[in-house]
């Protein structure tokens, strides 16, 4: 490997990234239409399950990270086996979705059901792999240059991962032919599950030869897995400002990820005429919304080694809100336009959200000093910000459906009704506004979240952390 130029331990953690973004990617990317367009959930169920899936994806990040910080168990407690053990679980969550208990009528209440335990075991097992993996993150090297290697790594693998939305496209023609969409799915599970194993098998820590990872701090004497261990262990984490700053900033990123990633194909569908983009050109577009941010991160590698992430990331959002900014002036009918801009916001947001392990990285290092810890709390930071993050998941879709059936979209696609395409002018107005103030908004309430961040240098050689 070595004589390839290739970093061994780099190679074994982003291989991880390469089977999680090839499944996270096409979830994310189709399920929310899969259930609103083909299996006819009712607007009630779909906001029932988002409501579920809010809850349980808020807690178990916390609750997860706490277990692999603090567990004596080897499945738990060592990065590399929780990931080896995860992997299969996690791909067959991935497959639940695809495959239709029965043939669902409209409105039907198991395809609700199928939709609260589709999104829950996905986020079950994606959370106690990636939780393992982002400890990983933190724990291999507290060197700047070791984290901006295993960024560059990263972003190669979800490079490479993020063409399944690509191929998906091309092969089931954006889900029009179900059977061959199902195929793939397949593969994409099969193929993913062997590179999380990998990582299991041959990535390594500076902390795995501990046999007690956690912490110095045990509070009253009370069993390592008390309750009152882990609120103790999450106050003082949240004594952190720059961790309450990193929160509120990573709320509305989640936010605006999600809103990108569940809406993008349905925004493009109604406000791009067939006739103006073909259905291929479609399948590219969508496919670079998700390979172009890795490119661009690789590209600014250069940028983050000068400038550090934090002044990368601010930038970020100036550009997102300038680009809303100008579409909303140009407006709807411009579709050429239209298309690049929606490929472009969401290459940004996804590529700025890529770099958002290295200021938890250091939130850790900060955590640790601070505390004066044995070990890094590194699950626990994750699975903190998870918890206030994570909601912002389920609330993008929740809001964005509830606003969009305002305006009829439930209605767009009954076959039975045949409504007026007339119509929906309002409709497709309302996305455009959508579109172009959501992002608009989220960059400036980032921007003011962001701007007091403290840890600015960790870029440089000579960085202290200071508490």
């Amino acid at each position: 490997m070595k004589l390839l130029g290739i970093h061994p331990n780099a190679l074994a953690y982003s291989m991880t990234t390469l089977g999680t973004a090839m499944m996270n990617m096409v979830f994310n990317f189709y399920y929310v239409k899969l259930f609103l367009n083909q299996y006819k959930i009712s607007e009630a169920a779909f906001h029932q399950a988002q409501v579920i899936f809010m809850i349980w994806n808020a807690f178990n990040d916390p609750l997860f990270g706490y277990l692999q910080d603090n567990s004596k168990a080897p499945c738990c407690s060592r990065r590399q086996m929780a990931i080896l053990y995860g992997a299969p679980l996690y791909a067959l969550a991935f497959l639940l979705p695809w495959f239709p208990w029965k043939h669902y009528h409209e409105n039907d209440w198991l395809s609700g059901l199928h939709l609260v335990i589709s999104l829950c075991a996905f986020d079950g097992m994606l959370t106690f792999v990636l939780l393992a993996q982002c400890a990983l993150f933190a724990e291999i090297s507290t060197r700047h240059e070791s984290r901006l290697q295993l960024v560059k790594y990263n972003q190669v693998a979800s490079l490479v991962g993020s063409t399944s939305i690509l191929f998906c496209g091309l092969f089931s023609d954006n889900m029009e032919n179900f059977p061959h969409f199902q195929a793939f799915s397949v593969v994409v599970a099969a193929l993913s599950n062997a590179c999380l194993c990998y990582t299991g098998l041959y990535s390594t820590s500076q902390y795995e030869l501990k046999e007690s990872p956690g912490d110095n701090t045990n509070p009253d004497g009370k069993s390592e897995l008390s309750w009152g261990s882990v609120i103790l262990l999450t106050k003082q984490i949240l004594t952190q400002k720059n961790f309450l700053l990193f929160l509120a900033m990573n709320f509305f990123q989640v936010f605006h990820v999600a809103f990108f990633s569940n809406f993008m194909m349905i925004f493009a569908d109604n406000l791009i005429p067939k006739d103006a983009l073909s259905s291929s050109v479609r399948s590219i577009m969508y496919g670079a919304g998700f390979i172009c941010p890795q490119c661009l991160v690789l590209i600014s590698h250069s940028w983050l080694k000068k400038y550090g992430y934090y002044k990368v990331v601010l930038y970020s959002f100036y550009v997102e809100g300038a680009t809303a900014a100008v579409m909303f002036i140009f407006g709807q009918d411009h579709y050429y336009l239209l298309g690049l801009y929606l490929t472009i916001n969401m290459v940004i947001v996804q590529a700025s959200f890529s770099l958002f392990n290295l200021p938890l990285a250091d939130i850790i290092d900060a955590d640790l000093l601070k505390f004066k810890r044995k070990s890094p709390l590194s699950s626990m930071v994750f699975g903190t910000n998870a918890l206030f993050t994570k909601p912002a998941q389920s609330l993008a879709p929740m809001v964005i459906v509830s606003m969009l059936n305002q305006f009829g979209y439930e209605n767009l696609n009954n076959k039975v009704m045949q409504p007026d395409p007339s119509l929906f002018s309002g409709l497709h107005e309302a996305m455009f506004y959508l579109i172009c103030l959501v992002p608009l908004g989220i960059a400036v309430i980032q921007i003011l979240a962001w701007t007091p961040f403290s840890i600015r240098n960790s870029h440089k050689a000579n960085w202290i952390v200071t508490l």
